[in-house]
């Protein structure tokens, strides 16, 4: 292989791992941070920022520019191969974590900004400047396209967040150590140990890569009060569950999804004051609840001759199976006959033609990001009609009315812009505090009654006390959730940042 081919290799790899390190810093400020949306945004401008810092900064190396090549590449390998490992670490220790957090997204970017304009220059001698700008341009763009398939399709699912930094980082190690080679006339005296130093950053980061899991089991124990009994990192999302004395808790991307101390409270008040409203429900559609505890309050009802659960997520439907203390609590509900599972997009499932369901119980994640917020669009509800019978009843899990009005007012409003009549209730549960749901017909109704005698919570008093909201809780005026907005992320974003 010509060196001027494997510079264009180094440049392909230099851009592959750049925007590696870009998205796991992005995508470790969402789940540390919470508040998706501006996490992400802000780790995008200031890693381009960094860019043009570090291309500026070129400008003033005039020789030696092999060796600057070679120690900046180890540099990235080095940083940016421990990013995910040392973010972990500072979140876990330390009360500035932001301020860690962009100073390393600012390193990071600089050093990736200073290695293309260096390779370019490099190859000046061999090409002219039009083939020089266009092929370098060509394989940094291709090396991008790499990299945003590989890591949400393979990277994140099967090796993790501090794997995949790890295993970059070693990447570009490697080219640094190729370097020594492939430019060693241009290096100068000293390029063997050049060349030591190339092999001990490689040697450090394979020790981390092998270690990955027993770092990621100790930080994470750092993150959580309880002990991590269970972790995975899906296609989708990190799923851990922390035990304590008195249950379990499922977490997913950081957000406690419910614990088992007090679930009852949450699963009861969503599930029945809608199947009360339905009276006998026959055909359920349920739409995310992946960990079963929806299934077994509606299972509760002899009527029920078929569930259909979509939740996007395989490894959450097959949690239960893998986690027997799930199991018990959701009471087998997956082993059921009458449950369908299906792993898909719901918005998608929804297109599909289906006879009409009697209840839908909406058990989606909070809309955090823009992927779970298109959920609680205009548009989704609409889509939902058609899978509805004439008096069928809807239940949707709305996030807290007292902690973030907006967004509880921003679904119920967006639901009745649907078609929807609407009736907003809410629960205390402990583990939450005051959380709010949604209850809705195609036509008006009233608040239901007759409600099941063998439940640990609700009774007909309680199910009628749910839908008096007090004063703190009354209504606010919300722009529409639609497609081409997702207001909902944003009002969400806002309002639990100051939660948090």
């Amino acid at each position: 292989m010509s060196r001027t081919a494997i510079l264009y290799l180094n440049v392909f790899v230099i851009a592959t791992c750049g925007l590696i390190y870009e998205l796991l810093a992005g995508t470790l400020a969402s789940y540390l941070l919470g508040d998706s949306v501006t996490q992400f945004s802000t780790c995008i401008g200031v890693y381009l920022f960094a860019l043009g810092v570090g291309a500026w900064l070129s400008s003033f190396l005039d020789k030696s520019l092999a060796r600057y090549f070679i120690e900046v590449e180890l540099a990235v390998a080095l940083l940016g191969g421990f990013s995910a490992p040392l973010l972990f670490l500072s979140f876990a220790s330390l009360q500035f974590f932001s301020v860690v957090l962009y100073c390393m997204i600012l390193v990071i970017g600089t050093l990736v900004g200073l290695e293309l304009p260096l390779l370019m220059r490099i190859l000046r001698e061999d090409l002219d400047f039009k083939h020089l700008v266009s092929r370098v341009l060509t394989f940094d763009y291709v090396g991008c396209l790499l990299a945003s398939l590989l890591f949400p399709i393979f990277l994140v699912p099967d090796l993790g967040l501090v794997r995949t930094s790890l295993l970059f980082g070693i990447c570009n190690a490697v080219v640094g150590l190729w370097g020594t080679w492939v430019l060693e006339t241009g290096l100068g005296g000293g390029v063997i140990f050049l060349r030591i130093r190339g092999v001990l950053v490689i040697v450090l980061l394979v020790a981390g890569f092998i270690k990955a899991d027993s770092f990621t089991t100790w930080s994470e124990d750092q993150l959580y009060s309880d002990a991590v009994v269970y972790s995975q990192t899906s296609r989708y999302q990190r799923i851990v569950l922390t035990q304590r004395a008195s249950g379990f808790q499922l977490w997913l991307d950081g957000n406690l999804q419910f614990s088992s101390r007090d679930e009852y409270r949450y699963h009861e008040a969503l599930v029945h004051p809608a199947a009360m409203l339905t009276q006998r429900p026959k055909r359920v559609l349920v739409l995310g609840g992946g960990d079963g505890l929806a299934l077994r309050e509606i299972l509760k009802y002899d009527t029920v001759k078929h569930v259909t659960l979509v939740d996007l997520d395989p490894a959450m439907t097959g949690l239960s199976a893998r986690f027997p203390p799930l199991d018990e609590l959701n009471g087998g509900a997956f082993r059921d006959s009458r449950v369908r599972v299906v792993n898909a997009d719901a918005m998608i499932w929804l297109e599909q033609p289906d006879e009409p369901f009697d209840l839908v119980i909406i058990d989606f994640p909070d809309p955090n990001n823009f992927s779970l917020g298109k959920l609680y669009t205009r548009r989704f509800y609409r889509q939902l009609k058609s899978c509805l019978a004439e008096d069928a009843a809807v239940a949707i899990q709305c996030t807290s009315p007292l902690e973030a009005p907006r967004s509880f007012w921003c679904i119920v409003n967006t639901l009745q812009s649907a078609g929807f009549s609407v009736r907003p209730y809410r629960v205390s549960v402990p583990s939450f505090g005051v959380w709010g749901f949604a209850l809705a017909q195609l036509k008006p109704f009233v608040v239901p009654q007759g409600c099941r005698g063998d439940l640990r919570f609700l009774n007909d008093r309680v199910v009628e006390a749910l839908f008096q909201l007090p004063n703190d809780m009354q209504q606010v005026a919300t722009e529409i959730n639609r497609l081409d907005n997702q207001i909902l992320v944003y009002y969400y974003d806002r309002e639990w940042e100051i939660v948090r």
